[in-house]
């Protein structure tokens, strides 16, 4: 299971210097590649592979000089991983530079039908029809909130986007709003994936409502809501993906995961002396199961903050060492004492099992696991990679099976229920926990 993307844009002065601190802001959502393009009489985009500081680190960024910037932390679930984003897209004579988080669920279909109108794709990836139908109904309708209106109706799937093209930035926000995008105003404007990226640059920030569309350039800015349908966020921005100190749709991801752990405890007791986190995800749930439950809490697994997130690395080989270098257990907190252990959510069972290991090399007497999440067992098609239900080691197997594969002395999983309860939403997309795929994604 992998996901996702991150996505900036600004109109204020020195746009690319503060585009490069919301990205480092921002790197969390991808660490594959990084991208900044500007707006001076012309697109220009400076990307490449790797970590932010990575890619900017040849000293361009400075030459970079406009008031307008978009910009892009990419792990690719769609595409080749060459293809850094902010990327350009050409279509009725005009150009424009794209940065997209999400998934479109009938690119396929949609990319035949413009090859059949004469369109030729540059880019393998999904974000470049984003550009494609943009253009052509801006040449249709002469009215870029037109000309989105129509995309909307057209693109299905999972899009927070912006545009950058003739003075001029465009942001918008799928109908159902899959993926997070916050707004915020203070000596300019700014979006980002996460409100914790533009707390670098102003006070207040609200969420881009669902369907939302706002045309800014360097002398005006106009939002509308263009569209509307049943919203449908993704419930593993809470679980796992966003910063503990982002707010989406007006719940701070801290406060829901603490809610996680209280409701696990609830549901799921378990008989041990201490509760200890996977870092880093997994501490918030961890602090509330131990409020809840009356054990204690102690780290008793220390992360090496240099390896990056094993999930999101490409590579079952290289997950599977990261592992081994980015966790290793305090045999003083762990040593003797029955662990109870909370995790975000299991998703091949490889990592967790490999901890269990560690634990109970280092003395651990009974590892009982908890995870903050329900099982997931389907795969999603709106911008998370989860590619067949095989890699899902829940997808097939109760929790009965799933303990005896990881090696724990028990496991238990926060239902469904319990999770809205955590969240505090209904309006949650629960395709990869449930089977239940929003309708509107599939409209074709």
């Amino acid at each position: 299971m992998r996901e996702k993307c991150g996505i900036f844009a600004a109109v204020t002065e020195n746009a690319p210097k503060k585009a490069y601190y919301a990205l480092m802001a921002l790197q969390h959502r991808g660490q594959e590649s990084a991208g900044i393009s500007i707006w001076k009489h012309r697109i220009k985009t400076l990307s490449g592979r790797g970590l932010v500081s990575e890619v900017f680190r040849n000293g361009e960024l400075p030459k970079l000089k406009s008031n307008l910037a978009i910009a892009h932390v990419r792990y690719s679930t769609s595409g080749s991983l060459t293809e850094a984003q902010p990327l350009e897209a050409e279509c009725c004579g005009m150009r424009v530079a794209v940065a997209h988080n999400g998934t479109l669920t009938n690119f396929l279909p949609l990319r035949d039908h413009y090859r059949g109108l004469g369109v030729r794709f540059k880019h393998s990836v999904d974000s470049e029809l984003l550009g494609v139908s943009f253009l052509w109904h801006l040449r249709e309708t002469g009215d870029e909130f037109e000309a989105v209106k129509m995309l909307f109706n057209e693109v299905k799937g999972a899009y927070s986007v912006a545009f950058l093209f003739n003075g001029t930035i465009l942001v918008a926000r799928d109908p159902v709003g899959f993926r997070p995008l916050s707004y915020g105003k203070g000596d300019g404007h700014y979006f980002a994936s996460e409100d914790s990226a533009l707390g670098l640059f102003v006070d207040e920030t609200r969420d881009v409502e669902p369907g939302e569309v706002f045309l800014l350039n360097d002398g005006s800015v106009e939002s509308r809501i263009l569209a509307r349908e049943r919203h449908h966020g993704c419930v593993f921005e809470y679980i796992y993906f966003a910063r503990p100190d982002s707010v989406i749709d007006g719940v701070n991801v801290y406060t829901a995961r603490v809610r996680m752990g209280e409701q696990l405890a609830r549901e799921s007791p378990a008989r041990g002396d201490v509760v200890i986190a996977v870092p880093d995800s997994g501490r918030a749930a961890a602090l509330g199961f131990s409020r809840e439950s009356g054990i204690s809490y102690a780290e008793g697994l220390i992360k090496n903050r240099y390896i990056g997130r094993t999930f999101i690395t490409p590579g079952q080989f290289y997950r599977e060492l990261k592992v081994k270098l980015k966790l290793s257990p305090v045999r003083e907190v762990v040593e003797g004492r029955r662990i109870v252990l909370v995790d975000d959510s299991i998703v091949r069972g490889t990592t967790m099992r490999r901890i269990v290991a560690m634990l109970r090399r280092s003395g651990a007497r009974e590892v009982h696991v908890r995870i903050a999440s329900p099982p997931i067992r389907y795969p999603c098609y709106m911008g998370i990679d989860i590619p067949t239900r095989h890699e899902l080691i829940a997808a097939f197997g109760d929790a009965e099976k799933v303990k005896k594969t990881i090696g724990a002395d028990s496991l238990a999983y926060l239902s469904v229920e319990g999770l809205k309860r955590a969240v505090g939403r209904e309006d949650l997309c629960l395709a990869c926990l449930t089977g239940n795929y929003p309708e509107w994604a599939f409209r074709f």
